[in-house]
């Protein structure tokens, strides 16, 4: 059955300022995820942490502008808003500075995270919003705490030297989906000896931590999604790439609206292509998204 209900959507992670060359740009991949889930059609919470400084402020300010929820925006005396030094090759493929104890690591446990877990349809959260403990286990909590329906998308965004393979196990064995690219596959396959072809691996997965769906995205080559026996996979666009910076984070945002929409796997897979193609072709991780990509129906006529 498809529904058109709005769901509560929550990005559970990381609020960064990306520092490109030309100057700072909103970004962290959960962040990033809600800014598009908004846009598609999520009523979305944003939780994080920000400093009491003025990138704390405009940090803000971004996501009231982009119909976010600030109500669950921490701000833990003493520690700066998150920052990450980006440079882009030729290619136009990033590669991340990482700065250390920042806001977003001291995410506290409260009452009111416990009610808006009760109430999410979708959470999104990945490894890198975990580096710190008082966050893992938060946002673990906080997952934990989700109704059984909860889709809990892992999307795992491996980012050296921020990789715990602990971290990892634990939060594939509270996901019931998960998305990861090309380059994390391998770390998986090695992690839990998986043979065969990546098709064959993301089936091991699928069956090893009973998910409801997995997620590949291989850049220009595609993705592939698998939601039980359904299968579906798209080529990449030929499109001229300013920066793939969000572009991951904008898939994911799509493929969760879909999942939850119940729309065939086709159908969310192209529509997730599309709207990824589109955020690769502007500058920053969550430029306006053109209306006609804005609902899967539009996006593919």
């Amino acid at each position: 059955m498809i529904s058109k209900r709005r769901p509560v959507i929550v990005g559970l992670g990381e609020i960064l300022w990306d520092v490109f060359p030309d100057g700072a740009k909103f970004g962290g991949a959960p962040a990033n995820f809600a800014a598009h889930a908004a846009a598609l059609g999520g009523d979305v919470c944003m939780v994080s942490g920000v400093g009491h400084d003025e990138l704390g402020e405009a940090a803000l300010r971004t996501l009231a502008e982009k119909q976010l929820s600030t109500e669950f925006i921490q701000q833990p005396a003493g520690f700066p808003t998150g920052a990450v030094r980006v440079s882009v090759d030729a290619a136009g493929y990033p590669c991340y500075e990482f700065g250390y104890d920042e806001a977003w690591d001291h995410l506290h446990w409260s009452d009111g995270l416990a009610e808006l877990a009760h109430q999410a349809d979708a959470v999104c959260f990945g490894t890198l919003g975990q580096r710190g403990e008082k966050s893992s286990q938060t946002i673990q909590q906080f997952v934990a705490a989700t109704r059984s329906d909860c889709l809990r998308v892992f999307d795992i965004n491996l980012r050296p030297p921020f990789v715990s393979l602990p971290v990892i196990d634990e939060s594939l064995q509270l996901a019931t989906v998960l998305k990861l690219n090309d380059d994390e596959l391998p770390v998986l396959t090695e992690q839990y000896r998986l043979v065969g072809s990546p098709m064959t691996q993301l089936q091991s997965l699928s069956q090893i931590f009973d998910l409801q769906a997995v997620v590949l995205t291989r850049g220009a080559a595609g993705s592939i999604l698998l939601r039980g026996d359904e299968i579906s996979e798209q080529p990449g666009l030929q499109i001229r790439i300013n920066d793939t910076v969000g572009a991951g984070d904008a898939f994911t945002a799509a493929v969760t609206l879909g999942l939850f929409r119940g729309l065939p796997l086709d159908t969310i897979n192209q529509h997730a292509t599309r709207v990824a193609a589109f955020v690769c072709s502007q500058a920053g991780a969550t430029p306006q998204l053109p209306g006609e990509l804005l609902s899967p129906e539009e996006a593919l006529q």
